[in-house]
């Protein structure tokens, strides 16, 4: 890191401690729910295209440390709705939730909190094991990384620096993105010789690793849908048949009660009571979006608050402003909630 980003760094978290306490002599108990997809070691923090969609694990492990030291108490989202119901919750609690877990759920992430000895939530999207959903952005990501240069459209494009993968993966996401990703995805790997096989499980989590994860008891698995579409996109029926199907799948293969949803798309644009109503009539005690805020008592079990965290979260400050709910209230302030 450069002695700018260290300086900087170092400044922001200074000022985390201040911020903290003085948000507790106003705030007093709540609850903050986190959720990401990724996480990535530091080392390889510069060569990574997409970066945004990964936590450094490095800052994860250390905020997880600094939220022990301060009191906060890391919950299930079981355990944190219970504490959102109850008049007596005195206590600062939060989840830390992954939304449709990868090999690095298991490899790299869930050791992080079994060495806290903290609980973590996997929100699984079922298509990821079974192998039925196209990893389309992530096999983009590990075509441009492992390459110096690609074929697209009969275009070459070369991959000498961490810079020009980075613009190359926005580039060809942003003209991918929709119902024809997989579509696009397939040309793409035929035309450069890419296994998509062998890209899948290189990166997707598999029921093995799955089951081993459901017998740990700091590990809460939650449904994801199926094949990860916009809820609010698809009929009343299509819709519960990715929902109460996700759940399904899990019960039947974990041998587990699936009882919590995460909505792929979870801003106020994506999902609504309509939505929530189908979450409820498939089954779950709760469904969560990913609109920034806290959770507090009285909170609509079906609209949870999430706080997405990524690549520009990596300080205690930008941390506390979840923590605080400021992030929240700024969201709703520029409409981005």
């Amino acid at each position: 890191m450069e002695l700018t980003s260290v300086a900087t760094a170092f400044a922001a978290n200074a000022l985390a401690l201040p911020i903290a306490r003085a948000a507790d002599r106003v705030l007093g108990p709540r609850g903050c729910l986190f959720t990401f997809h990724r996480a990535a070691p530091s080392e390889v923090w510069e060569i990574l295209p997409n970066r945004d969609f990964y936590v450094d694990l490095d800052f994860l492990d250390k905020f997880l440390a600094y939220l022990l030291a301060h009191d906060w108490h890391v919950v299930t989202i079981g355990e944190a709705l219970q504490r959102s119901a109850s008049d007596d919750e005195t206590s600062r609690y939060v989840n830390f939730s992954i939304d449709d877990c990868y090999r690095d759920s298991f490899e790299l992430v869930a050791p992080v909190f079994r060495r806290h000895g903290v609980p973590l939530t996997l929100f699984v999207t079922t298509g990821i094991p079974d192998g039925t959903l196209p990893l389309w952005s992530i096999g983009l990501e590990d075509a441009l990384v492992e390459r110096d240069e690609v074929l697209l459209e009969d275009q070459t494009i070369r991959l000498a620096t961490s810079e020009e993968r980075r613009t190359a993966y926005q580039r060809i996401a942003s003209r991918w993105d929709g119902p024809d990703a997989g579509m696009h995805y397939a040309s793409f790997c035929a035309a450069n010789g890419i296994d998509r096989d062998a890209v899948h499980w290189k990166h997707a989590i598999s029921w093995d690793m799955l089951e081993r994860l459901a017998k740990d008891p700091l590990i809460e698995i939650g449904a994801h849908t199926i094949s990860h579409p916009r809820i609010s996109s698809l009929s009343p029926d299509a819709a519960v048949a990715e929902l109460k199907g996700s759940r399904t799948r899990l019960n039947e293969r974990l041998g587990i009660d699936v009882q919590h949803f995460a909505f792929p798309y979870g801003r106020s644009g994506d999902c609504g009571p309509c939505d929530f109503a189908l979450a409820r009539q498939a089954g779950f005690l709760s469904a969560a979006t990913t609109r920034k805020g806290l959770l507090r008592h009285g909170q609509d079990r079906f609209s949870l608050p999430r706080n997405t965290i990524n690549g520009g979260h990596r300080n205690l400050a930008a941390m506390e402003m979840h923590l605080t709910g400021l992030t929240g209230t700024a969201a709703r302030i520029v409409g981005r909630v």
